[in-house]
């Protein structure tokens, strides 16, 4: 005992550690097996097979009332119940032996009920049916009758039977549940004994050999933690010991070398941000002469054009009028495509800012400014009866993406269709909330979902609609400005649905997990 070195002594403790793991885990794996096995066999065949032995059962009920009822009334939609009975009698019957495939003592007690099934209809049901003549009054004979009745309550005493089988064997998976979890935890309680016992032993074991040593290395990579890189770390203790204290101690050397490096990186890094901000002072350049600059020319063009047509109108042909009509027009359509793109740049970087917003008011303000082509085409508004949270935002922009849905659902509409849009909210990912926004409009194809969010992609000529084709593009990018994402429901077929998450407001966020999935609507 004396010749063990300190890695004899953790290969026998260890040895005899993974004999006590390996016990128990080829105990625990096979009760584990058969604990599977029986949850399987409930949850998976005989819980399934219960449900559909009701529903085998309420099939055959549904039968035997809807014959009555044909008896009674001489009415043939009555029979309506005895082919569905008929055709879910089936589909239960098929479940039932996939089910019980491996109980051949339930399947008999199905095989019962289907040759008592059968005899009943061709002993009665059958013979009624043919009997009866659609609007006059029947009779049926006191013994068909007797028969009809005795054929049923005996497929009432085979249901019976087979509830009372179907609730054994689940009693019986219960039972055996239970015995295989008792032996389970008693495997597991020797195991954690075991486990304790080695634990105590392999720790006064390294104690001595490792944990001294150990420490003595721990206070001089503190000490270089501390910021002291100049100290060597000396090796001592065991071999091992040793050998981690030389590894320490060269990666110390090469964090030192690492520090020398960064510093040169670092100095890199600020020329590059140095860098970042002259470009962005380079767009910001841009952005005013966008927004001045090259807006004069166009006004000027327009201008012009308008004074050719105003002087020169009675000199020109129609198609020069409808040339000066076409430089107009391709001049202000320039104008709006300015402004749009002015506006798509500065979305989260100019003038933005945070702050609480109440979504409510914000919808407010969007209706306002769409407010004359809802009231032309006779456009429905349904928000959300309980109100709109209140998120961290910027209150500008939000009117803008609530403007640009709301504009489009109205502005794509269905010919001779009065718009009706329906906007709800519930809870999505946690901390997010998710809004949808749909309407009973043309829709848009599934293939072009993701082209829709392109800036300047249009689906329709600018003949049918007006615009530049930045809308959606715009609605993007707020929406992923303030951390969300926004898609298109293409399972949606009554016109369009567009979804998008916003992140909750810091005091809601706990509230997000228990909202409902999605708020009902009402007329505004």
């Amino acid at each position: 005992m004396r010749a063990l070195t300190v890695e004899g002594w953790q290969y026998l403790v260890l040895s005899i550690m993974a004999i006590v793991v390996l016990a128990g885990a080829v105990t625990t794996a096979v009760l584990l097996a058969r604990t599977d096995s029986v949850s399987n066999q409930l949850t998976s065949n005989v819980g399934p097979a219960r449900v559909a032995a009701y529903q085998l059962q309420a099939a055959l009920r549904d039968q035997e009332t809807a014959v009555r009822g044909y008896v009674i009334s001489s009415d043939p939609q009555f029979l309506a119940p005895f082919d569905n009975g008929r055709q879910t009698e089936s589909r239960a019957s098929a479940d039932l032996r996939q089910f019980e495939q491996k109980r051949p003592d339930l399947l008999a007690d199905l095989d019962e009920i289907e040759q008592a099934a059968g005899s009943w209809r061709d002993n009665y049901a059958e013979p009624v049916i043919a009997a009866v003549q659609p609007g006059m009054r029947n009779a049926i004979s006191p013994a068909l009758t007797e028969i009809g009745k005795s054929e049923f309550d005996r497929l009432r005493a085979l249901f019976d039977q087979q509830n009372t089988h179907l609730a054994e064997a689940r009693s019986d998976g219960i039972a055996e549940l239970a015995s295989i979890s008792a032996w389970r935890n008693g495997v597991l309680i020797a195991m954690l004994a075991a486990f304790l016992v080695t634990m105590v032993v392999l720790g006064v074991v390294l104690r001595r050999a490792l944990v001294r040593p150990l420490g003595r290395l721990a206070e001089a990579c503190r000490r270089v933690a501390g910021g002291n890189f100049g100290e060597t770390i000396v090796p001592q203790g065991p071999r091992d010991i040793r050998l981690i204290a030389i590894d320490v101690d060269n990666m110390r050397q090469r964090i030192v070398d690492e520090l020398e490096a960064s510093r040169a990186a670092t100095e890199a890094l600020d020329e590059q941000a140095d860098e970042l901000r002259r470009s962005n002072a380079e767009l910001e350049q841009f952005a005013y002469v966008a927004s001045h600059d090259l807006q004069e020319p166009l006004r000027k063009v327009a201008s012009f054009c308008q004074l050719l047509e105003k002087r020169y109108g009675d000199k020109l042909d129609e198609r020069g009028t409808e040339y000066i009509g076409f430089a107009v027009d391709g001049a202000k359509r320039m104008q709006v495509l300015i402004n749009d793109l002015l506006t798509f740049s500065r979305v989260g970087r100019l003038n933005a800012t945070e702050t609480s917003v109440d979504l409510d008011t914000v919808i407010d303000s969007a209706l306002a400014n769409v407010a004359a082509a809802i009231e032309e085409t006779g456009a429905v508004i349904e928000r959300p009866v309980a109100g709109l949270p209140t998120i961290m935002g910027d209150p500008t922009l939000l009117t803008m993406l609530w403007q640009n849905l709301i504009g489009n659902a109205v502005k794509f509409r269905q010919e001779g269709v009065a718009p009706r849009v329906v906007i709800e909210c519930g809870s999505g990912e946690p901390g997010q909330w998710l809004f949808s926004v749909s309407d009973n409009g043309i829709g848009i194809a599934a293939e072009f979902s993701e082209k829709v969010f392109v800036i300047f992609q249009r689906l329709h000529g600018r003949d049918a609609y007006t615009g530049t084709g930045i809308g959606l593009a715009l609605c993007k990018k707020i929406v992923e400005h303030h951390g969300g994402t926004i898609w298109i429901d293409n399972d949606y077929t009554d016109g369009t649905r567009f979804l998008f998450t916003l992140p909750t407001a810091h005091a809601e966020t706990a509230d997000t997990d228990t909202a409902a999935p999605l708020m009902e609507g009402s007329s505004s």
